[in-house]
């Protein structure tokens, strides 16, 4: 069921505590934490405690907890410092654009040129 923590999800697990993270703020709602193959020098990952297969799910059936995803992904900028420099928020969405953990969630990146397009 949306919502419901699924038995094989990895961020579900890091969520309950099962699976370890090296987790840089918690709210509520939200759980961040470092990306284990980070692509810049900061790399955190924002996710729901909730499960929805991705951002747009999420959005349209708990907006408020989409609006606290990027509330967090801002704060997580300002700890990590990069909020003075520049910083991006990507959310994956598909196999096609990257997703490889189908629970909603941002990249929080920075600390290096992010020019665009990316690559």
């Amino acid at each position: 069921m949306a919502g419901e923590p699924q038995a094989d999800c990895l961020f579900c697990k890091i969520v309950s505590g099962d699976v370890p993270a090296t987790v840089v703020r918690e709210t509520g709602t939200t759980v961040a934490f470092r990306d284990i193959n980070p692509q810049a020098p900061t790399h955190v990952l924002v996710i729901p405690k909730v499960h929805y297969p991705d951002a747009a799910t999420l959005a349209a059936a708990q907006p408020g907890v989409a609006a606290d995803i990027l509330r967090e992904a801002g704060a997580v900028a300002a700890d990590e410092k990069v909020d003075g420099t520049g910083f991006r928020i990507v959310f994956n969405t598909g196999t096609g654009a990257g997703q490889t953990v189908f629970h909603a969630h941002a990249h929080v990146l920075g600390g290096r040129g992010l020019e665009w397009p990316p690559g």
